[in-house]
């Protein structure tokens, strides 16, 4: 499960948190990624800053990290950037020409995913992201190469990169991590309400190029986001978190996660999920059946989870 999006900063320490990292690990979940973000003022922009007000301290993360370990879960730490200016992180970056700004930008990134990947080797975090959905930064191969050889001069585990879905093949530097992650909110339903044997086939038609992907590099793939929303068409577009307008609906997000659990359950070359997402604030258990978010607390999609997180998984 990725825990802890769109939480700002003390979120982590709250009763509240706590008591929701709790359910999490009652689901028969073995890892959270433990997400948050900091900001840049606009995609053009080259300095990545900690926002004081809004970012989340090294204190609350190694509170949500030693608690998570307590309750028997392994952590990804997951730090993001996002910008200001409401655009996507895949739109961070600069004309081709543009040299002395891309320089300036991995300067700032590059310390920034330092700190983090120092305070993940101190906290003995079991695993450690670098990037998230950077498309368009994607094609700067001798930067990324270098900004991995500086994480692992000082975090020892494994490191993950996570692309978005249908991006996955134009990343030329995914040798240098140990796993291929992806963002994997393919949109596998046709229709609204569509059934779990029609979003059955459509995930079996992305597997053949998801292993590709996993052998050409020798490296596991692993969803390090996958997830939708428990709302009427959220299975035709995952991704969605604005039409809040939607009515909700169990039996779609249950039918998409049982149908993506199942496909790629035992695969060899596939590494796991991270769902998206687990809110630090949970719901009433009693508003469960009302909520339309990606949160599956309480809802069809729990159930179906904890069905297969007591399968023994066979490779």
């Amino acid at each position: 499960m990725t825990y802890g999006w769109e939480s700002t900063r003390g979120a982590f320490r709250q009763p509240y948190a706590e008591d929701s990292l709790r359910k999490l690990a009652e689901t028969g979940s073995e890892w959270i990624a433990l997400s948050f973000w900091t900001w840049q003022d606009t995609v053009h922009s080259t300095n990545i800053y900690f926002d004081y007000g809004y970012t989340m301290t090294d204190r609350d993360i190694e509170h949500a990290v030693r608690l998570a370990k307590e309750l028997g879960l392994k952590v990804c730490l997951k730090p993001v950037v996002n910008s200001r200016d409401g655009i996507w992180r895949a739109r961070i970056g600069f004309p081709e020409e543009g040299d002395s700004y891309w320089e300036a930008w991995f300067r700032s990134y590059t310390n920034f995913i330092k700190h983090y990947a120092e305070l993940a080797e101190e906290l003995e975090c079991e695993m450690f992201c670098i990037g998230c959905e950077m498309v368009a930064t994607e094609s700067r191969e001798t930067e990324w190469r270098h900004l991995i050889g500086e994480v692992k001069s000082l975090y020892t585990g494994p490191i993950v990169y996570n692309a978005n879905h249908g991006k996955e093949e134009g990343i030329d530097w995914l040798d240098a991590v140990d796993y291929i992650g992806t963002s994997a909110y393919y949109p596998v339903a046709s229709v609204p309400g569509d059934s779990y044997e029609n979003m059955r086939l459509a995930w079996e038609k992305q597997k053949p190029r998801l292993k590709a992907l996993a052998e050409r590099f020798g490296k596991p793939l692993v969803f390090i986001e996958i997830g939708c929303r428990s709302a009427v068409g959220c299975a035709t577009m995952p991704w969605d978190f604005t039409h809040k307008e939607l009515p909700a609906s169990e039996q779609e997000q249950a039918n998409f996660y049982r149908s993506a659990l199942e496909t790629f359950w035992d695969e060899p070359w596939f590494a796991g999920f991270f769902w998206w997402d687990w809110s630090t604030r949970l719901y009433k258990a009693e508003e469960a059946s009302s909520n339309v978010g990606f949160d599956i607390y309480g809802k069809a999609a729990e159930q179906v989870l904890r069905e297969y997180y007591k399968r023994p998984v066979i490779r």
